[in-house]
């Protein structure tokens, strides 16, 4: 496996993700920002972040399956929540929960959570992008 996920000694643990990830594959694979689009381009779950995180999970698989790779790959994700407030963690790692359920992962790539204002979709609640690495 090309990534390795950790927690270094003085930073703390978190439950959701590790703090860093070392890659040591030779190609990247950089997937854009899923949104909450099924393959005909229908919004999932609108109005539903969990739904949507959910959706924008499968997305990222089926993403990262179409090049060979898996989410045991992936080195970093990056989730942009629109008008983020603190009270849309749970109903964001519900999504999470669910999806990584329903596809069988169980990595925890480091990640970073950005509020925005808004996406280019207004039914879209979230939109996230990964990056790989792969041997």
């Amino acid at each position: 496996m090309a990534v390795a996920l950790v927690n270094p000694s003085g930073l703390p643990e978190v439950d959701v993700y590790r703090q860093v990830s070392v890659a040591t594959g030779t190609r990247l694979v950089f997937v854009a920002g899923q949104v909450s689009w099924d393959a005909d381009g229908n919004t999932v779950a609108e109005g539903d972040l969990t739904g949507q995180v959910e959706q924008c999970y499968v997305n990222i698989a089926t993403a990262l399956a179409g090049v060979g790779a898996s989410f045991d790959d992936i080195a970093k994700l990056t989730v942009h929540v629109v008008d983020w407030t603190p009270d849309k963690m749970p109903p964001l790692l519900e999504g999470i929960r669910r999806a990584s359920t329903r596809l069988g992962v169980t990595s925890t790539p480091p990640a970073t959570l950005l509020g925005v204002a808004a996406l280019s979709v207004p039914q879209h609640l979230v939109e996230i992008e990964a990056t790989a690495v792969l041997d």
